[in-house]
């Protein structure tokens, strides 16, 4: 217990964050926010305004979480705790974000189900890797906390 306590209050950098808790999440949360930024973008974005927050979630989430990815490897962080809680913050504002273009994507992709199907079950997809984005990005959100009150 007491070795769990202690990698989970450390800053891991280079190829540690492959194998710590929360920082294993960097990679599924790129693949996720990925796929429903390509899923979105393949499609005519109409109406503009709903799927518009979700391309700018999609896209800022993606370039932020490979930022702070290559901040953590690189060892930008010294481990401070002031990143511990930034980390959290973060998460927990892509959480936020995700949730809200999710909800939004869901509605959207509800109302055009008499549409072209093709495209219907192409929205459907970012839809649910919308909400496995978010799920992925509340898990680290949580764990970040967790090591965050260990620091």
């Amino acid at each position: 217990m007491a070795a769990t306590t202690q990698a989970m209050g450390s800053l891991p950098s280079g190829f540690g964050i492959c194998t710590t808790a929360p920082d294993i999440f960097y990679l599924p949360e790129l693949v996720f926010g990925g796929l429903v930024w390509i899923l979105v973008a393949s499609t005519l974005v109409s109406p503009p305004n709903p799927l518009g927050w979700v391309m700018f979630v999609s896209v800022f989430c993606f370039v932020m979480t490979f930022l702070w990815m290559i901040f953590f490897a690189v060892g930008c962080h010294n481990s401070s705790s002031c990143w511990a809680a930034a980390d959290f913050v973060y998460h927990g504002l892509a959480v936020l974000f995700y949730l809200s273009a999710g909800v939004n994507l869901a509605y959207v992709t509800f109302q055009k189900k008499s549409g072209e199907f093709r495209i219907y079950q192409i929205d459907i997809s970012a839809v649910v890797f919308a909400f496995a984005a978010t799920f992925l990005y509340f898990i680290h959100a949580i764990l970040s906390a967790i090591r965050w009150k260990h620091f």
